[in-house]
C-alpha cells in the first residue's frame, strides 16, 4: 500500500472508528467470504405452510458484493443451513463459490484457499455465530455484526454498526473496497 492512501486509510479509520488495523487487514483481501443466516440476513427463519423456508435479503448488501467483485475480490459464501433461496441469490449475485449444509467450515475454506490460490492472509470471513470461530480466528481480516456472541466480537477485527440483513455486508463491503482503494472509483462510476 502506497504511503498517501495508508494516511488517507488511518484518517478515515480515526473518522469512522474502525479499529487499528482493520483497514490494513482488509487491503490486502483477494477473497471475502461471507456466511448467511445472521449476516446476509437477520438471523430469522421464516416458514411457509408448506414447509418452504423462506429468507429475506438486503438490496444493499447485494450491490456491496457486486462492487467487490467487480473490482478484484472474489465473494463466497459459506452456510451450515442448505436453502434454495441461497442458491438462487448467489446466482442472481454472480457467486460461484457456494458451500451449502457446512458444520465444519474450515474444510471449505481450505480448499476454497487451495483452489484460488490464496494464502490465509488474503481472505476475509465474516459470520455470526460459535459455528463460525475457526474461520474468523484462520482468515486475514474477520467481520461479525452486533449481535454475534461475545465470542466473536472479541476475535473479529471490525464489528459492524448495522445488524446481519440490514446492510452489515455492505457495511463490510465498503470498509474493504476503501481500504484497497477503490471507493471512490466504485461511487464514481455511477455518477457518470
Amino acid at each position: 500500500m502506497d504511503d498517501a492512501l495508508e494516511r488517507e486509510n488511518t484518517d478515515v479509520a480515526l473518522q469512522c472508528g474502525v479499529p487499528d488495523g482493520a483497514l490494513e487487514r482488509a487491503s490486502a483481501l483477494k477473497l471475502m467470504i461471507f456466511d448467511v443466516d445472521g449476516v446476509m440476513t437477520d438471523g430469522m427463519l421464516y416458514y411457509s405452510e408448506r414447509g418452504e423456508e423462506l429468507k429475506a435479503f438486503n438490496i444493499q448488501d447485494g450491490h456491496g458484493m457486486k462492487m467487490l467483485r467487480q473490482y478484484g475480490v472474489e465473494v463466497a459464501l459459506i452456510t451450515a443451513r442448505s436453502s434454495r433461496a441461497v442458491e438462487l441469490r448467489a446466482a442472481n449475485l454472480g457467486i460461484a463459490h457456494l458451500y451449502q449444509g457446512v458444520e465444519d467450515k474450515r474444510g471449505s475454506y481450505a480448499a476454497l484457499l487451495a483452489q484460488l490460490g490464496l494464502a490465509t492472509a488474503q481472505s476475509g470471513y465474516m459470520g455470526d455465530d460459535l459455528l463460525d470461530l475457526p474461520l474468523i480466528t484462520r482468515c486475514g481480516f474477520a467481520a461479525t455484526v452486533p449481535a454475534a456472541p461475545q465470542a466473536l466480537k472479541q476475535r473479529a477485527h471490525y464489528v459492524t454498526r448495522a445488524h446481519g440483513g440490514h446492510g452489515a455486508v455492505r457495511e463490510v463491503c465498503e470498509l474493504i473496497l476503501r481500504a484497497q482503494g477503490a471507493l471512490e472509483r466504485a461511487i464514481s462510476a455511477h455518477l457518470q
